[in-house]
């Protein structure tokens, strides 16, 4: 195998690249990018990888979810405020249903590029470059938006580090403290009258009244009960501005993405021999890796030896995504190629991606039953294979948008133009979101009375 270096991808075929006139301008922006402060830390990378490891043996829960696609003028207080919220009232409602600890990762502070199907957009017959993403170009259709800007990889930088500044500073205030659940509780769970909603402010109650309990028995405030690990993921497309990132720390071995603390990569870019795969394997995160109908068994072995030669706990993050037509017939072959391997790997259900549909007019959306249906078949399809389904990964948010169809709301494809926000995916609301945490932990506690819960 060739030596590994940051750059050692150049030269190798790398698909989803933007393309940039002004090359000069590109290197320049690039250098300043490698000299500006990391955005998080190898010590935070290295105890992700040592909970995904422990998810992986079926001591913790993986929860991963935010924006299919972040965009810089959703950079705001109120936006990033929603997204912590929500993540952190489907963690509780699944540590509470689950009995399990879980890591919370947010597709946020660097989700700004997005693969396309085709390189070119064309509308009433001019054809202009695909939106890759506000990491790239702009969403508006015009030659001067659509053209790919390399100062955008610095904006890009500016806003992850911001985002995540606000997200820090949130916790560390007590954001997150669980004596006080009402800091990050949704609006709506107050408001509404249905039962999911009043299930959430039981469990909220119940917590507190177990914490209290404990610090009457043990005399004093619980430790370590005011703040939360909360960790940061993307998709390694823009292989340029991932290996801006990639560097060295003092006293540890090889290479990190300060950038982020759990890349992954998508089935486009997961080819053998391919650039992305080859920049992957070098870099010391853990590395999460998109898996679909197209997947075969000596692919993904292939890709578990390139990418993992040494088998090391927590690594590798099988991130599958079949849709609920397709699960049933692939996911059970792919679970006996990995288990043929001997390997631990840490599997989550991504059952929003292969669920998507275009509507007659054009608008994308997804069924909340299609993802229901796609989750519920893979946690059966791992307790049959005697493997273990350890996350979730949902394109979500914190806010009231319509955009999946279905769910407690009733949300129908007559209501999606009410608020359909989405450039790019849909995502489940806030209410949609929590619902599928509730319905998770649910089916749990079920198994759970029968002595089948693992």
């Amino acid at each position: 195998m060739r030596e590994w270096s940051p750059d050692s991808w150049q030269g190798l075929e790398a698909l989803q690249q933007a393309t940039y006139e002004d090359s000069a301008e590109l290197t320049r922006v690039l250098h300043d990018l490698a000299g500006l402060p990391p955005l998080v830390t190898s010590w935070e990378i290295e105890s992700l990888r040592k909970q995904l490891a422990e998810a992986a043996h079926g001591e913790r829960f993986l929860l991963q979810g935010g924006d299919c696609a972040e965009r810089f003028d959703e950079c705001l207080p109120d936006v990033i405020t929603n997204k912590l919220k929500i993540l952190l009232q489907m963690s509780l409602v699944l540590t509470h249903g689950l009995h399990k600890r879980v890591i919370r990762v947010g597709r946020i502070a660097g989700q700004y590029a997005k693969p396309r199907s085709a390189p070119t957009e064309e509308r009433d017959g001019v054809s202009l470059p695909a939106y890759r993403g506000d990491l790239v170009n702009s969403l508006e259709f015009t030659p001067a938006a659509r053209r790919a800007d390399p100062s955008r990889l610095l904006r890009a930088y500016e806003r992850s580090a911001m985002t995540l500044n606000f997200i820090r500073s949130l916790i560390s205030g007590g954001f997150a403290d669980l004596h006080h659940p009402e800091y990050w509780e949704l609006d709506f769970v107050r408001r509404s009258a249905s039962e999911m909603a009043a299930a959430c402010v039981a469990i909220g109650e119940a917590v507190q009244n177990s914490l209290r309990f404990m610090e009457m028995f043990v005399d004093g405030r619980l430790p370590d009960l005011h703040r939360i690990d909360f960790f940061t993921s993307h998709e390694a497309l823009h292989l340029p501005y991932e290996q801006a990132h990639t560097r060295r720390v003092p006293r540890r071995e090889g290479f990190y993405n300060l950038g982020v603390h759990f890349p992954w990569i998508g089935m486009r870019t997961a080819t053998i021999g391919s650039a992305h795969v080859e920049y992957i394997r070098g870099i010391q995160n853990p590395i999460g890796i998109k898996v679909g109908p197209a997947m075969t068994s000596d692919w993904l072995r292939t890709l578990l030896d390139t990418v993992d030669p040494h088998n090391q706990p927590g690594r590798i993050t099988l991130i599958h995504r079949f849709g609920v037509k397709s699960i049933e017939g692939a996911l059970p072959e792919l679970i006996s190629a990995v288990r043929s391997t001997g390997r631990t790997v840490l599997w989550i259900s991504d059952p929003m991606h292969g669920n998507t549909r275009t509507l007659g007019n054009g608008i994308k959306t997804r069924r909340f039953d299609d993802i229901l249906r796609e989750l519920e078949l893979a946690l059966d399809i791992h307790e049959s294979e005697g493997s273990r389904l350890g996350g979730v990964h949902f394109e979500l948010t914190g806010d009231a948008v319509t955009e999946c169809v279905g769910g407690t709301s009733g949300l129908t494809e007559a209501d999606l133009a009410n608020a359909y926000r989405s450039h790019v995916d849909p995502r489940l609301n806030y209410e949609q979101a929590l619902e599928m945490a509730m319905l998770i932990a649910q089916r749990h506690m079920s198994r759970r009375s029968t002595g089948r819960a693992t």
